[in-house]
């Protein structure tokens, strides 16, 4: 069985490297796009402020804390204040404030946007602040300054995870659902019935031939982001090696299944389609999902391209190792192993 398994792995991945359209395609494509938006994105100025409040998942009382009620700004609930404080070290909230019974709040000193937020809050609940940073008098309760530091995250350093994760959706999904599809339509899976391979065999062997590609292209990519971007990683590579792992086996077995019994490759362009832009807009790949809406958020849970960034970059931006991930990665490997059986049960040759 074995056997035959390495024999078609064989002769797919040869077929790939000899198509060297479309191997330059795979690795040129991602390196452009992070380039194209390290320079369109070298701005780290924000139209609207985005300040953290730390909540127990009950409503943010206004009333009990004025500064809740100011326009333009985006509040955005927290259920985890560490998680929220790596973000403000980050720049990537303006402040995070607690407006309970003691209310604190937390300010990088290095943020422009969080220095002007500062003087709208203290303003807001009716304080003051001198120029050497410490508070004015005031008639109220005084939340609590916590100050901290950190440089600003760039642009193309947070959206560089996705990136990478949206070069595997598509290579997975594209290199089998479509490929496999053209074998039907040309004859070739008629010819491969004849032998004694089974769908299963035949399966498999497509997966990890997909997989050894979409690895390496994507360890080219990376190599060359590194070599022209400065860009964070702070966590452990044996846990991005398996959560991209993981992440390509479960879009791979995706792709089979589209491809089980289709005969045409408009029909499976248009389903891959179908399939690819939902996870490309709804996972994160290029703008945070903080902030939009509840059922945008619940449909965000349900792809796996979700599961893949928010691991990958947990790994990448906050330092993860492998156990802070470990979930993402078992859903990822459940669900690859649940599609590849399906795709089996409903492959046909012809």
């Amino acid at each position: 069985m074995w056997r035959r398994i390495l024999t078609i792995l064989i002769a797919r991945n040869r077929e790939f490297y000899r198509d060297r359209a479309g191997l330059s395609w795979n690795i040129l494509m991602p390196i452009m796009m992070v380039l194209a938006f390290a320079f369109i994105f070298t701005d780290t100025s924000r139209d609207v402020f985005k300040v953290g409040v730390i909540s127990d998942g009950a409503e943010l009382a206004a009333a009990a804390f004025p500064f809740l009620e100011t326009r333009h700004i985006q509040f955005i609930p927290v259920t985890d204040p560490a998680a929220a404080i790596g973000k403000v070290e980050r720049h990537q909230l303006d402040l995070l404030v607690d407006p309970n019974e003691s209310p604190r709040y937390w300010v990088n000193s290095d943020s422009a946007n969080g220095y002007l937020v500062e003087r709208l809050l203290l303003g807001a609940q009716g304080l003051g602040i001198r120029s050497d940073g410490d508070q004015g008098a005031s008639a109220g309760a005084t939340p609590q300054r916590m100050a901290v530091s950190g440089a600003a995250l760039r642009y193309v350093d947070w959206v560089l995870p996705g990136v990478l994760a949206m070069n595997i959706m598509f290579s997975s999904l594209w290199g089998v659902g479509w490929v496999i599809v053209r074998y039907r339509k040309n004859g070739v899976l008629r010819r491969l019935k004849a032998t004694p391979l089974s769908p299963w065999e035949f399966l498999t062997a497509q997966v990890f031939s997909r997989l050894l590609v979409v690895l390496g292209a994507s360890l080219v990519v990376y190599i060359g982001a590194s070599l022209l971007l400065d860009f964070p990683m702070r966590g452990s590579y044996l846990a991005l090696l398996l959560v991209y792992v993981a992440g390509a086996l479960c879009l791979i077995s995706l792709g089979l299944i589209v491809s089980s019994r289709l005969r045409t490759e408009e029909v499976a362009d248009g389903l891959l389609n179908l399939i690819s832009w939902p996870m490309l807009l709804l996972s994160g790949v290029w703008f945070s999902m903080e902030g939009a809406s509840g059922a945008a958020q619940i449909l965000s849970g349900f792809l796996p391209l979700t599961h893949v960034v928010d691991a990958a970059r947990a790994v990448m931006i906050d330092g993860a190792g492998v156990l802070q991930v470990l979930p993402q990665i078992g859903l990822l490997a459940g669900l690859a192993l649940l599609f590849l059986t399906l795709a089996a049960w409903l492959f046909r040759w012809e």
